[in-house]
């Protein structure tokens, strides 16, 4: 005895088919965090640099401001080591600026709490500014036009080429392509009033 099924049409879908769609679909979330994370990256380096740039900026007016004393702002001799140039992160703290003499002191010592971030609080730690930001500032010429170059340093989050100024070379690891720099010349025509 031969006994026939009546055909069905197939509906519905197999198991297979929706293993399939369920790997297509994780590989599609994968990507999504990835580019998320990408974009968190991005969005930080492009709040540092902007941060840099206001703080470049700020100095640059002040050097400019006091001309009549902008060989008292070089931060950076030719001579000693690496670590002993700028101002900003080397370990130290926020300094206390009341005590100071001078404009050019007061300047730069404002201009040192401000690149260590504090501007802005949270909680007790300073957190306004860029990671391991230093502040340098460079006389690269004394014949009148006098010639200065302010430049800011911090640590990225990636690696990218190796920034042309050596404001904070060596200072954020073996890995020099780390480092990023945003900075500005200033010219001063006559220290004359």
């Amino acid at each position: 005895m031969n006994t026939s099924y009546p055909q069905r049409s197939a509906q519905g879908f197999s198991l297979i088919e929706v293993m399939v769609t369920m790997v297509i679909l994780m590989f599609g979330l994968l990507g999504q965090v990835g580019l998320q994370g990408r974009a968190l990256s991005a969005q930080m380096e492009s709040y540092q640099r902007s941060q840099a740039i206001v703080l470049v900026q700020d100095m640059a007016n002040r050097l400019a401001a006091n001309h009549t004393a902008a060989a008292s702002y070089v931060t950076n001799p030719t001579s000693g080591t690496a670590a002993s140039r700028g101002t900003g992160f080397n370990g130290s703290s926020t300094l206390d600026c009341s005590a100071t003499t001078t404009r050019a002191a007061l300047d730069l010592c404002e201009w040192h709490n401000q690149l260590l971030g504090a501007a802005v609080k949270d909680s007790s730690a300073n957190v306004g500014a860029m990671l391991g930001a230093r502040g340098c500032i460079y006389q690269t010429s004394a014949a009148v036009p006098q010639q200065y170059f302010v430049a800011v340093a911090w640590q990225g989050l990636a690696s990218t080429s190796v920034a042309p100024s050596n404001c904070g070379s060596g200072q954020y690891g073996a890995d020099d392509a780390l480092r990023r720099v945003v900075a500005i010349p200033v010219t001063i025509g006559s220290i004359n009033g």
